[in-house]
């Protein structure tokens, strides 16, 4: 494995600025990465080999463009790109060329960014699994959507990726992969220029291998510097200990994952405070399937109506039943989300953070599913902050993950508090 591609980005934009580095030595040895790699772990849908390095050569020979300047990223095969293909991993869009760049990768380039390419994702950022393997063990999923962006990411063939979230694409393969995946409060980062699957839920997020990362790649698109992790926390974070409702379905790995984090931060003095969610937060689940069942079959009406028999069956029969929801079901679901988030302040009295499961486990095994994002669905809808830091290896070898969520608006608190807890736990691992 070449030494460069295994730097944070923060630690490797702090080098190229020095010039100790090069951002063309960095893009060859992500390169060199992907070479030996891509075979196994199939995170790339495209790759621009010499655009890349073409784009390093500009940034090693011109003056300093931003907070990312001469740091590779991986796109999303969501997310708009001019000079590259963009099939939002669909056979329907083979080939396809966007007129444009997303505000997302616009916005990254004028930081310094560097395109490596664009990186699976499932179709339609639906639940039909791209070809993307689980960089730990290939015979299990990296989780979807945002499959090739967390799997390049652990893998070290990139240090940043771009991902979106619509139930729970950020956070259940950054869980699966052993990565960091943020999601942003609803609308932080800009979606123009991204293929809509849900207009109330759908949110850009940045995936990297260490909270500061991610927040770097976040705070150079949004122009929004008090996102930088760049200073130790000056108190300890209070954390509630949140099962949330639909803890029954948690698997072994996350109980003990999650049992160990709540012990060992209470040891080491941090308030920890078990956090019972009201009663109406119950439905929260099935509100937001409601509402993305309804409006991924409008956004995708054009697909649905005139391609559909090169749409999977699984994906039909998910437009299909979105379609069925009348619109007292949806109209009720969108008022408890409303209301719901009206009421998330008083969660918040006695804690600056949440502590709650990722997934359910660790990925499954199998490339047919992509794993159940039923813990991150509540938080989408709620559109919360929230951060998934790897604390734990299950049994079989593959990471277990928790997420950090704050309240709405408060990314660069629940960011902070986020890097604390998993340097914390880390250094606490038995």
């Amino acid at each position: 494995m070449g030494s460069l591609n295994t730097l944070s980005a923060v630690e490797a934009a702090h080098q190229i600025a020095a010039k100790k580095i090069t951002s063309e030595a960095l893009v060859r040895d992500c390169l060199d990465r992907i070479a030996a790699r891509e075979v196994d772990v199939q995170a790339w849908e495209y790759l621009d080999r010499d655009g890349a390095l073409k784009q390093a050569r500009a940034a090693d020979a011109g003056p300093p463009r931003g907070l990312l300047h001469g740091l590779p990223v991986g796109v999303k095969d969501l997310i708009d790109t001019v000079d590259m293909p963009t099939t939002y991993g669909s056979q329907v869009y083979a080939g396809h060329r966007p007129a444009w760049d997303a505000a997302c990768v616009a916005l990254m380039r004028a930081a310094g960014g560097i395109v490596m390419g664009k990186t699976v994702t499932t179709e339609f950022a639906g639940m039909y699994p791209g070809k993307t393997r689980n960089p730990h063990n290939p015979g299990h999923t990296p989780g979807g959507s945002s499959a090739g962006s967390a799997a390049a990411v652990a893998d070290y063939m990139v240090p940043l990726a771009f991902g979106s979230q619509t139930a729970g694409s950020v956070i259940r393969p950054a869980a699966f992969c052993g990565v960091v995946g943020y999601k942003p409060s609803f609308g932080l980062i800009s979606r123009v220029g991204v293929k809509a699957l849900s207009d109330t839920l759908d949110t850009i997020g940045t995936i990297a291998r260490t909270v500061p990362d991610a927040a770097l790649l976040a705070a150079a698109v949004t122009g929004r510097s008090d996102l930088l992790v760049e200073k130790p926390l000056s108190t300890k974070p209070r954390v509630g200990i949140c099962r949330t409702y639909e803890w029954k379905q948690v698997q072994p790995e996350t109980v003990a994952a999650f049992e160990n984090a709540a012990t060992k931060l209470a040891a080491a003095g941090v308030t920890v405070k078990e956090i019972k969610l009201p009663p109406t937060y119950a439905s929260l689940v099935q509100a937001q399937t409601d509402i993305q069942l309804v409006e991924q079959a409008q956004s995708l009406a054009h697909e649905r109506l005139t391609y559909r028999a090169q749409i999977s069956e699984r994906l039909r029969d998910i437009l299909d039943a979105g379609m069925k929801v009348s619109p007292e079901r949806y109209d009720a679901a969108q008022t408890l989300a409303r209301n719901c988030r009206r009421t998330l302040t008083e969660v918040f009295t006695d804690c600056d953070v949440l502590l709650a499961p990722s997934a359910p486990g660790a990925a499954p095994a199998g490339l047919d599913m992509t794993g159940d994002p039923l813990f991150s669905r509540i938080w989408t809808l709620l559109r919360v902050p929230c951060v998934n830091i790897p604390v734990a290896t299950a049994a079989n070898g593959l990471p277990v993950g928790l997420q950090v969520i704050g309240a709405f608006g408060s990314d660069a608190q629940t960011l902070a508090a986020a890097h604390w807890l998993h340097q914390t736990l880390n250094l606490l691992k038995a």
